[in-house]
């Protein structure tokens, strides 16, 4: 399972990097299929990563920047969808470098 989840955190920063091209060229809007994916694609990877982790050992420190990405992402999300817009731009990246901490450390984790 531990494989899964790492494959949809890879989908997810895909569509996080689509998303995020978008915001960083100042394109009108943010492709809404991708911030849809992106959103499904982590959840999922979020909620299975928290099963994984009621019976395995796992580094507890990717877990937790993982959640604290997801809310800074339920952020963005809000802003895209109901405000209808992008950003803000230093929640972007910190968004980003948390998530991609996160997913190194869950990285090393299993490949070591």
């Amino acid at each position: 399972m531990l494989y899964l989840i790492i494959a949809l955190f890879a989908l997810a920063a895909v569509m996080g990097i689509i998303i995020a091209a978008a915001i960083f060229t100042k394109k009108p809007s943010t492709p809404k299929a991708a911030v849809v994916a992106h959103g499904l694609f982590a959840a999922t990877a979020l909620v299975l990563f928290i099963v994984y982790a009621l019976n395995n050992a796992y580094p507890q420190i990717s877990l937790i920047l993982f959640v604290v990405a997801a809310l800074g992402g339920g952020v963005l999300l809000y802003n895209d969808i109901a405000r209808k817009k992008a950003g803000p731009f230093g929640l972007v990246v910190v968004h980003a470098l948390v998530a991609v901490t996160a997913f190194v450390i869950l990285l090393v984790f299993a490949l070591f």
